[in-house]
C-alpha cells in the first residue's frame, strides 16, 4: 500500500497537482500580507505564461 501512495504522489506531482499549494505557501512566506490569487487565476496566468514563452517542452 505504501508503494501505491508513493506512486500516486509522484504522478500527481509530475502532473502539477501540488503546484498551487506550493505557490500559496511560497507567496505567504515571501510576500506576507499580499493577496493570493485564486487557484483559477493562478492556472490562467500560468497557462498564459507558457503560451507566451513556450521554451523547451515536449508537446
Amino acid at each position: 500500500m505504501k508503494s501505491v501512495r508513493a506512486a500516486t504522489w509522484w504522478i500527481t506531482s509530475v502532473m502539477g497537482d501540488h503546484d498551487y499549494e506550493r505557490f500559496v505557501e511560497h507567496r505567504n512566506r515571501v510576500h506576507p500580507g499580499h493577496p493570493v490569487p485564486s487557484e483559477r487565476e493562478y492556472w490562467k496566468a500560468r497557462h498564459a505564461e507558457a503560451d507566451a514563452n513556450p521554451g523547451a517542452r515536449c508537446c
